[in-house]
């Protein structure tokens, strides 16, 4: 076990913890900053979740209010907003639930919602996300992609759930997130590993996994678009010049700050290392020797994060809905893990892009206090659809 929070030595910069956060705060990890494998062991810490103290919200940046919109969920994992101001919450119950929110801006003070299901799809294998296209909605699962008829502003679903295509499934991670090409011709599915460092050549439960595959709408024509990504929980298209991002759970057992995790964007064909290698030319000790020929393959995330902190999903921004300042600008929710000595983050994260094509490896706090100063915490999984108003969950 790890030592407790409240006894903590400071971490090493660039490397932090919840106990030095605040919005705003910006932070840049690079390679040189590595540490050696094993330079640490790794932590076995359990959750601690406890109820929210009365009035008690996460901190924004100034000209953002924090509001608590709904509660008593079952699980809320992903949302999906619509200009029309419906949105689409996946809770462990294994159902896709709808939502409208086309209520008044909230008030301080004013009750928050408690929802029950409107309308399902029905159950499921822990269905994840869903994105809408042309007249279906395009659902997630563990082992294969559903679609379910649906037109904007609709809060049911108008039939059964039709089968696309299968997905490599069984143990490890589950999440399947989804997300279309600009012209609708090509559908990215990501599916994480099965395990930590299993090595596929010798793992068949591994085959097509840790990849993000790509296919027709219909399912056909899988290929893999990329590989070698642990877990790439969320993905997403940038309006406007169609490029794939992700963000990703990378690997443990090396140690407090290794290997960290990541947000890139996603060349076609590219290497991203796991399991014999990472962030370049670092390779896994546990796979020493193995792959020599991929060593300077490898590509180098655009954005390292901090490590063991779970980014769940990510979310770009485009058009006005906040100001010109945010344009291009991603965004990811990190639900921290337990593979990690050091009191770790709950927290949204901002990466900045200073409307330029590349990133710049910077990202910055963005809601923070999810952490109570004792080391216990509530859960963010996921949020980020964002309506025209500026408004965002």
């Amino acid at each position: 076990m790890s030592t407790p929070e409240s006894a903590a030595a400071p971490p090493k910069p660039p490397f932090s913890d919840y106990r030095y956060e605040a919005p705003g705060n910006v932070r840049k990890i690079t390679l040189s900053d590595l540490p050696e494998p094993y330079a640490t062991s790794s932590a076995a810490n359990q959750a601690r979740l406890v109820p929210r103290p009365p009035g008690l919200l996460p901190q924004a940046p100034a000209g953002f209010h924090v509001n608590l919109f709904a509660e008593d969920l079952n699980g809320p994992r992903v949302i999906r907003g619509r200009a029309e101001r419906r949105i689409c919450s996946w809770p462990r119950a294994r159902r896709v639930r709808f939502a409208s929110t086309a209520e008044s801006p909230p008030t301080a003070g004013r009750n928050p919602r408690r929802y029950s299901s409107r309308t399902s799809t029905g159950p499921m294998a822990s269905p994840l996300p869903a994105r809408a296209a042309s007249a279906v909605l395009y659902i997630g699962d563990t082992d294969a992609v559903v679609r379910v008829p649906y037109q904007v502003g609709d809060l049911e679903a108008k039939g059964p759930a039709e089968h696309v295509v299968d997905l490599p499934g069984g143990r490890g991670h589950w999440t399947r997130d989804i997300a279309f090409s600009l012209d609708s011709q090509t559908m990215f599915v990501a599916v994480g590993s099965g395990s930590n460092v299993d090595d596929p050549d010798t793992s068949p439960a591994e085959r097509h996994r840790a990849d993000i595959l790509a296919f027709d709408p219909d399912g056909s024509h899988q290929r893999i678009y990329a590989s070698g990504i642990r877990n790439p929980s969320g993905i997403a298209v940038e309006p406007g010049t169609g490029k794939l991002w992700t963000t990703v759970n990378e690997r443990d057992g090396l140690g407090d700050n290794l290997v960290p995790d990541y947000i890139t964007s996603v060349r076609e064909g590219g290497f991203y290392g796991w399991p014999w290698w990472y962030m370049g030319s670092h390779q896994d000790p546990r796979h020493a020797g193995k792959h020599p020929e991929l060593k300077d393959q490898v590509i180098t995330p655009d954005v390292i994060l901090q490590p063991h902190n779970a980014s769940a999903a990510d979310y770009l921004l485009s058009g006005s809905a906040l100001s010109d300042e945010y344009r291009g600008d991603l965004f990811a929710t990190e639900h921290g893990f337990l593979e990690q000595g050091d009191p770790h983050w709950i927290r949204v994260i901002r990466i900045p892009r200073h409307h330029a094509a590349e990133a710049s490896g910077e990202y910055e706090d963005f809601l923070t206090g999810f952490v109570l100063p004792d080391g216990k915490y509530g859960a963010v999984r996921s949020g980020w659809p964002l309506r025209p108003t500026g408004r965002c969950w």
